[in-house]
């Protein structure tokens, strides 16, 4: 298989997160102006769009078409950006193999070979129709589908990022078919190296075994190296190495391993997952993490500006109608596709279609396999340029899609009814009905539990409702705030019940409801605050207690002990301070949430009263009484 020619080469051949195949050299270099452009052009569109709720990514490209060679041409020659910029994608999958270790990717193969494979087998013959219904030779249409089924990587991770989205199952199962995306790429490359030998443009290939055998052997090189090298190489570097040579080290693996793959003939971004991965367990992770995380976002950001760089508007005016349409035709394909094959292997309807609005655009592999085929003979210069733009146009239009969705699509939540481990409150009877499952009614069972005291227990959160089943729990699905929900769990016949929600309106409302409707059955109820205590005494429960009231004397108290204070001391201590706190409630109930203050301890110096004139003679105390006062306070001054 022939790497593209740099002087054949029509269209961008970037890859960020693709393959070692070659990018084009720039013929000039970048000077200080040129950095100043850059840093200002990121500071000033990425809050902006990020203001109106448009995201990072989308101000990138932008803001690299306004100042790119075919905007206001502040740049000619992008490719020079890349040689930098392409290692942002690089390092941040590096920092996403960090967080997966082996057992967790093992888990994943399902998702990797099985959804992923089905994703780009799909995309690639709906997308090759696509392309002969337009009049596109069989060959033509194949390559410019599959340049498009591949989407990117920077893109989707940057997006899932910033949503928080990567280490949820959703998130992987997106990350599981990047990477299948990924390993996708050489057999690619051969068959349009094939192709073009077969219409006589391509010229001699390199034999398949022989890219297959490369590839192996770089997976091979990272795995030992990351296994068996660069544990003992950094115990050296932590010993006999500064700061900045740790840095240079981290720097070291990443490039490295991407170096190796693309070399390989595979993706630099697999080589820096795959590197990450090995080294997840390993006892420098978080140093590694530190160490490459500062450059990751400023070339990550390099990296969105350079391809808004190439988005050439002469050939978006010249071939709009092909442009266009084909966005359109190639997006809407995919995601329909994307979204078949989604529900197919059992995703919610609500995934299904956020991954569909996702993965719906071309990546940066795109260009490295046009041009590779336009070096080839399989595709022309217009039809490389016109797929370039169709790429560029969707990785732009893909972030605007996904804001539209999110806004559009009612806010999640899950549903109680058919989910596992969970029944909705139906017919219980139990002594004590306990409302709200977080981590203070956890602790507030284990006494309950040891003393074999009924309980019922109600929560409206399904998956902390599927978490406590996992630790031997029995959680009713409900809602404490619902009439309804509190007869059918018990409410009426129950001694005790238990508010231990989270938000102060949400048990308010569960005390009315239960004093309206259950006068005769107790209540104690977490309180949020102190004012949140003041409502609930007023409301006339049982029992309240601040949230943070005990565990925070417990904590001063072994504190006071450390400090070396004896036990009759500390205890004497922290019954004044339940005292005073006591005290100060009883005010606050009858003047208001100001009143008792003074029964507070601060740590603010509080200033002695002078008197405006210094009197010319000292006081002269009338009597013993006096006389000791004024020993006391002289005794006191500084």
């Amino acid at each position: 298989m022939r790497r593209p020619s740099q002087s054949t080469a029509a269209v961008p051949i970037l890859c960020a997160a693709t393959t070692g195949h070659d990018i084009a050299e720039p013929t000039g270099g970048l000077g200080l102006g040129h950095a100043v452009a850059l840093l200002a052009a990121a500071v000033v569109t990425v809050p902006l769009f990020r203001r109106f709720g448009l995201g990072s990514v989308l101000g990138s490209l932008a803001a690299g078409m306004v100042i790119g060679p075919f905007g206001l041409a502040l740049f000619r020659e992008p490719e020079a950006i890349l040689h930098v910029a392409e290692f942002g994608v690089v390092i941040f999958l590096f920092i996403i193999g960090l967080e997966m270790r082996p057992t967790r990717l093992w888990s994943l193969r399902r998702d990797i070979f099985g959804l992923g494979a089905a994703q780009v087998a799909a995309c690639g013959a709906l997308l090759t129709l696509v392309g002969l219904a337009a009049g596109l030779s069989l060959a033509v249409a194949f390559v410019a589908a599959m340049g498009f089924v591949l989407s990117s990587t920077a893109v989707i991770m940057q997006m899932l990022d910033e949503r928080g989205e990567i280490s949820t199952a959703k998130g992987q199962r997106g990350v599981s078919i990047l990477l299948l995306e990924d390993l996708s790429i050489v057999p690619l490359l051969a068959i349009v190296a094939i192709i073009g030998s077969s219409l006589g443009g391509g010229g001699e290939s390199t034999p398949i075994w022989q890219t297959v055998m490369l590839a192996l052997g770089a997976v091979l090189a990272v795995f030992v190296a990351g296994r068996y090298v660069i544990n003992p190489v950094f115990r050296i570097l932590a010993r006999y190495g500064g700061r900045e040579v740790m840095t240079a080290g981290a720097l070291l693996v990443v490039v490295g391993a991407a170096w190796l793959m693309a070399e390989g003939g595979l993706s630099m971004a697999m080589g820096a997952f795959l590197a990450g991965v090995l080294l997840s367990e390993s006892t420098f992770r978080h140093q590694l993490e530190a160490d490459v995380e500062p450059f990751r976002a400023i070339l990550l950001g390099l990296f969105f500006l350079s391809v808004g760089m190439w988005l050439d508007l002469a050939v978006v005016a010249a071939d709009w109608r092909l442009v266009i349409g084909g966005v359109i035709a190639f997006m809407a394909v995919k995601a329909i596709a994307i979204y078949g094959v989604a529900r197919l292997f059992k995703a919610t309807e609500r995934e299904a279609v956020e991954r569909a609005v996702l993965f719906a655009q071309g990546g940066e592999f795109a260009f490295v396999l046009y041009g590779t085929a336009l070096t080839a003979g399989v595709l022309d210069a217009r039809i490389g340029a016109a797929m370039t733009a169709i790429v560029i146009l969707s990785m732009m239009l893909t972030p605007v899609a996904s804001i539209l969705l999110s806004r559009l699509m009612p806010k999640e939540t899950l549903s109680a009814y058919g989910a596992e481990d969970v029944d909705t409150a139906e017919g219980l009877r139990e002594r004590v009905l306990i409302i709200g499952f977080g981590r203070f009614a956890q602790v507030v069972s284990q006494p309950l539990l040891a003393r074999d005291v009924d309980v019922s227990i109600i929560d409206n959160d399904v998956e902390m409702i599927q978490a406590a089943a996992r630790f031997g729990f029995k959680v009713y699905f409900g809602d404490g705030g619902r009439l309804d929900v509190l007869r059918a769990s018990g409410a009426g016949e129950a001694e005790i019940i238990l508010v231990c929600v989270d938000r102060p309106e949400t048990a308010d409302r569960i005390v009315e409801l239960v004093k309206s409707e259950f006068p005769l059955t107790k209540l104690f109820v977490r309180a949020y605050d102190r004012g949140h205590s003041m409502r609930l005494i007023q409301a006339g429960v049982e029992y309240q207690v601040r949230e943070t009231f005990e565990s925070a004397l417990a904590f001063a108290e072994h504190v006071l002990a450390n400090l070396g204070l004896d036990g009759e001391e500390i205890a004497e201590t922290m019954e004044d301070v339940r005292r005073r706190d006591e005290e100060r409630l009883t005010l606050q109930l009858a003047g208001g949430i100001t009143a008792g203050r003074n029964l507070m301890r601060g740590n603010a110096v509080t200033p002695q009263p002078a008197p405006y004139v210094r009197p010319r003679r000292e006081g002269v105390a009338l009597n013993e009484e006096a006389a000791e006062v004024l020993e006391e306070d002289a005794a006191t001054q500084p």
